[in-house]
């Protein structure tokens, strides 16, 4: 709209979509209410006398909500503003000879028509695992009341880091079942290693190389979740877990697609029901468009953000060539404490650089924050360099602060930073930052 075009945005539900909604934007809130209770433990520490505190989670949980209200009301506002049309409803394509999209009995055509669908939470199925239905998602997380007294969260991906570490930390006694040894096994091993650490040292139950069996409910109204844990070569084991408040699914998301009558249009998906696009953000389709997640690539906001301004600048500002790079995304894991990372991991720069052309520089540390605390967190950091120049390739970390440290450094990666830059640059003391700028 701001460059000419005639708009209308069709949406059935909120406007904000997955982030606004029941994504980033409240839990990071919730993140925030956790964080509070992580510092309240360090008071004593630090010399303040404190009475027994009490946690309401309904107090936060409508503080919450209508701040995502605003947000509501606000992008309607701004939509208003640029004189774009709202349509409400679920958008269906047609068969007819151009491409055309039908909501609630109304026919719309545009010789530019963008699927910015978005995606939902994954659950299992009945047939794979009785009872999976009687679990919520990070969508129902959201809608809960209270604090569960005991959660089970089902999951190993940033998404069930996050839920395990927030509703642990105020109090809900957690378990997080996952099917491997370790907890974001597509992060740089570091991370990986560490964060799993962590949260044991918080005292979430980790439940190693598990998978869900079956879920009941008892008389009393509370969740029984049998669970199978098996380690390659060995007997499987079974245990239970009983009294159980929620069970949560974090086990992947799934793309908005089935709905759309793609097939009507000629729109081509892959076998998880993504949509095929290319570099450019084109469908199979002439004059259809994909971005964010209904694309399965970098999930994220901000990129869905960064590639929507692209296909407009190229599609109605004739920048015939704009088109978003998708290397070097940084992002952030709010896990307790919090991860930043951006670029190639170790392993996957050995893969493309060969293990020579490497050079990796960690370091492992207590923030100073914790000088004088009982409770402590580790802050760990990477930097992966590749060939004679030791370009940063990458760059990771788990610590206080690195969730705002990494926006800046992630510039400089993207700018083609290399080792010599970084250690040309003074060091802000005392700081954890400063150790990226002083690895040896």
């Amino acid at each position: 709209a701001e460059l000419g075009a005639r708009v209308a945005v069709v949406e059935a539900h909120r406007l904000g979509g997955t982030c606004v909604n029941v994504g980033c934007v409240p839990k990071k809130v919730m993140w925030n209410t956790a964080v509070h209770f992580e510092f309240i433990h360090d008071h004593a520490d630090y010399g303040y006398e404190m009475p027994d505190v009490k946690f309401n989670w309904r107090i936060i949980k409508e503080k919450r909500d209508a701040y995502v209200s605003r947000l509501n009301e606000i992008y309607q506002n701004n939509l208003n503003k640029g004189h774009i049309e709202t349509i409400r409803g679920y958008g269906t394509f047609t068969s007819d000879p151009e491409p055309t999209v039908e909501v609630g009995g109304k026919k719309y055509t545009a010789p530019h028509i963008l699927i910015a669908t978005g995606g939902r939470p994954a659950v299992p199925r009945e047939s794979e695992i009785p009872g999976a239905s009687l679990g919520i998602t990070s969508d129902g997380f959201f809608d809960l009341e209270e604090l569960p007294r005991r959660s089970v969260i089902v999951g190993a991906g940033y998404i069930a880091v996050e839920i395990a570490g927030i509703l642990s930390t105020l109090g809900s006694e957690s378990s997080l079942l996952i099917r491997h040894d370790k907890v974001l096994r597509t992060f740089d091993s570091m991370i990986s290693s560490n964060c799993t650490q962590e949260l044991e040292n918080v005292g979430i139950n980790i439940w190693k190389n598990s998978l869900v069996k079956s879920v009941t409910k008892s008389p009393s109204g509370l969740l029984e979740v049998k669970v199978m844990s098996s380690v390659p070569g060995q007997k499987p084991t079974f245990g239970m877990i009983k009294d159980v408040d929620c069970l949560l699914w974090a086990i992947g998301r799934d793309p908005n697609t089935e709905k759309l009558c793609l097939d009507e249009m000629g729109v081509q998906i892959d076998a998880r029901g993504h949509i095929i696009v290319d570099e450019f953000q084109n469908t199979s389709r002439k004059g259809i468009y994909a971005l964010g997640d209904v694309c399965g690539k970098a999930l994220l906001t901000p990129v869905a953000i960064a590639a929507g301004r692209k296909l407009a600048h190229r599609l109605f500002e004739g920048k015939k060539d704009s088109k978003l790079d998708y290397s070097n995304i940084p992002t952030v894991v709010f896990s307790h404490p919090p991860i930043g990372t951006v670029g190639l991991t170790e392993e996957e720069a050995i893969s493309m650089y060969g293990t020579g052309n490497v050079k990796i520089y960690t370091t492992s540390f207590i923030p100073m924050y914790h000088a004088v605390t009982k409770r402590k967190t580790k802050c760990v950091m990477k930097l992966v360099c590749a060939d004679r120049e030791e370009k940063v390739v990458g760059l990771h970390m788990q610590g206080l602060g690195c969730d705002e440290m990494l926006q800046g450094f992630a510039v400089a990666i993207k700018m083609g930073a290399t080792k010599a830059d970084f250690d040309n640059t003074i060091a802000i003391h005392p700081t954890s930052a400063e150790e990226l700028v002083t690895l040896r």
